[in-house]
């Protein structure tokens, strides 16, 4: 059974999430702590559960999801994870940041690079990577089917979806990953979202008004 703690960081109100299993391995996800008040937030949460962080990742790397990434490689030794195309968007982001009045560490390299179908596996859990372009060209989904759990990014929110007015995104393109990746997961699992409250999937199936066409084509 997941262990999940979510922290709300930057101006942006972004989620970052530090998910553990039984073993106390865990991953960071998207972190997002963009000053020192915040960044110590993160680490004693993770000392306080007694959580070993093994892994960095990263759905997509806008300005709010990848403050904290020098942080946490310098505090656990731990290098980025994130799809290879968001490379150039964490480049972009490091030039417009003075224009949101953020100061930000740049991010260390990855690791590796990450794709549609491979695997994140730490502790006794595994994460299936799902590649969910649209807000963000290579932004990814991670989704524990044992745990009916799936950490979405800014892919889809509780009664709303990513932004897809802004550089790099495509209307068009996140619909798709919408209703051929996320809505043909169960109604039952649990959207982990980077912003705002938890969902279901089967809730957003139902009542979230964004997941009609019209919506996506009508721009």
């Amino acid at each position: 059974m997941l262990k999940i703690r979510q922290l709300t960081f930057n101006p942006f109100m972004e989620n970052t999430y530090v998910v553990a299993d039984e073993t106390n391995e865990c991953v960071i996800i998207d972190a997002g702590c963009h000053n020192e008040k915040e960044r110590q937030q993160l680490k004693q949460t993770i000392e306080a559960n007694g959580f070993k962080p093994v892994r960095l990742l990263n759905t997509h790397c806008h300005i709010d999801h990848f403050p904290g990434n020098k942080f946490v490689c310098d505090t656990y030794n731990l290098l980025p994870e994130f799809h290879e195309i968001e490379l150039l968007v964490m480049k972009g982001a490091m030039d417009y940041q003075s224009f949101f009045g953020m100061k930000l560490e740049e991010s260390p390299a990855p690791k590796n690079y990450l794709k549609e179908g491979d695997e994140v596996c730490f502790g006794n859990t595994t994460f299936k990577v799902l590649f969910v372009p649209g807000h963000s060209p290579g932004h990814l989904a991670f989704y524990s089917e044992a745990d009916k759990a799936i950490f979405s990014g800014d892919v889809l929110f509780r009664g709303s979806v990513g932004r897809y007015d802004i550089p790099g995104a495509d209307g068009k393109v996140l619909f798709k990953s919408l209703t051929e990746k996320m809505m043909t997961l169960p109604d039952e699992v649990t959207v982990y979202s980077g912003h705002g409250p938890n969902t279901t999937i089967g809730e957003e199936r139902t009542a979230n008004p964004f997941l009609q066409k019209q919506f996506f084509f009508q721009m």
